[in-house]
């Protein structure tokens, strides 16, 4: 652990299944963010609202959860953690609550801003998880585990989500979700170890210092664009593969739940990500994800009219989107270690401000020019982040020559 904070004011006992907690708490937590796109049509429905209006819910709850991230995530650096972290998921029950009691769409998009706001204790938790690592060399492998259970909580949350609703309707999903996060809220008082960080200057100090990390690290800025592109992807999938699905393939609910049930195998990427990295390969494999996320989008595009080519696309996709933000935080997370929450907040504000505008435009874009708009658009992305990948390795290389060569 970093000598920069007063962690283990009680001894870790069992870093196993701590790290397990944590996975599930991520996990159970950023699923908050994704219940609702599966259900975009019965919730249309509900409301009497057309397509392109219900998919503005995905819009803010993302919305909502990059606020969070920019403005409740640094709060992992001045406040103790363990508090900070329950009490935010006691907050994401009562707006999930709320949700599921809301008489128009107006009052459900109020609330789910706050779930996504709320819904930021995912990533108070992760480098919290950086912070338990016993050394360097297991920091990236530790981190993977924990996104592991984060992208189960992703990917999971639709297939649950298509499930419950096909038996008891959509509200269903909020209120079960509302429970589980009062059960987590104990857990994680119950478990989680004391950890208060070093930084005493207050709050205004420290957002400042935040817009000093991005002005300075362009490691931080650079691994930002390029995974708010591999976001931007992600979300154009399952923002709009819902409404095909129905649609053009007369899936039911709890069918769907079943296709989303089949990129949960991308969960599987996190932990060996993981390993890579504190092999010293985050940087050709950054490449290869970019690579693969980008085709992915493009086989989708070209054979949509085929389930299974859909759903190896989305477990492809979903594969290349989490090895990369692995791949991504272990190295930001060695920038700066006193301050890897106010790192964590540049980064992923960054990805989900990105993921918010693609899960507008895809929406538009379906409507307007079907799946093949939104699937063109989500290869476009992580295209662009590939493209400054490319850039930033001819860069390095020419200035390692520069500085090889005698004055």
């Amino acid at each position: 652990m970093d000598s920069t904070a007063h962690e283990a004011d009680q001894p870790i006992r069992n870093l196993g299944l701590l790290t397990f907690v944590l996975a599930v708490a991520c996990g159970a937590s950023v699923a908050n963010l994704y219940y609702a796109q599966p259900l975009l049509d019965p919730i249309a429905r509900t409301f009497h609202t057309t397509d392109s209006h219900a998919s503005i819910i995905i819009t803010v709850t993302q919305l909502g959860y990059a606020v969070g991230m920019f403005f409740v995530m640094p709060l992992g650096d001045l406040l103790e953690n363990r508090t900070l972290a329950y009490r935010t998921v006691l907050v994401t029950a009562v707006a999930l609550t709320a949700a599921a009691l809301a008489p128009n769409l107006g009052f459900f998009l109020a609330c789910m801003v706050l779930v996504g706001l709320s819904s930021v204790v995912a990533q108070i938790l992760i480098p919290f998880a950086a912070h338990l690592a016993p050394n360097e060399q297991q920091r990236g492998y530790l981190v993977g585990r924990v996104m592991s259970g984060l992208l189960l909580g992703i990917l999971l949350a639709r297939t649950v989500s298509s499930f419950l609703a096909a038996l008891w309707g959509w509200h269903s999903i909020f209120f079960a979700s509302a429970g589980l996060m009062l059960v987590m809220a104990a857990v994680l008082a119950k478990m989680l170890p004391s950890r208060q960080p070093d930084h005493t200057d207050g709050y205004r100090s420290l957002m400042a210092s935040v817009g000093e990390i991005a002005r300075h690290e362009p490691a931080v800025r650079r691994r930002a664009f390029a995974q708010a592109m591999m976001f931007g992807a992600f979300t154009s999938f399952w923002t709009s593969i819902g409404y095909e699905l129905i649609r053009e393939h007369h899936l039911s609910q709890a069918e769907i739940g079943v296709f989303a049930l089949v990129g949960a195998a991308g969960a599987a990427a996190a932990p060996i990500a993981g390993k890579l990295a504190d092999r010293g390969l985050s940087r050709i494999g950054s490449g290869v994800a970019l690579a693969l996320a980008s085709i992915s989008m493009l086989v989708t595009a070209l054979g949509h009219a085929n389930l299974i080519i859909l759903g190896a696309g989305a477990v492809f996709l979903d594969l290349a989107v989490q090895s990369h933000q692995v791949f991504s935080q272990k190295e930001i997370y060695q920038l700066r270690p006193a301050a890897r929450a106010r790192v964590n907040t540049v980064f992923m504000t960054s990805v989900f401000l990105g993921g918010a505008a693609a899960s507008a435009i895809s929406g538009a874009l379906y409507e307007s020019h079907g799946w093949a708009g939104a699937a063109y658009f989500g290869a476009a992305c992580p295209l662009a982040g590939l493209i400054m990948w490319i850039g930033s390795q001819v860069l390095g290389r020419s200035r390692a020559k520069r500085e090889l060569q005698p004055a």
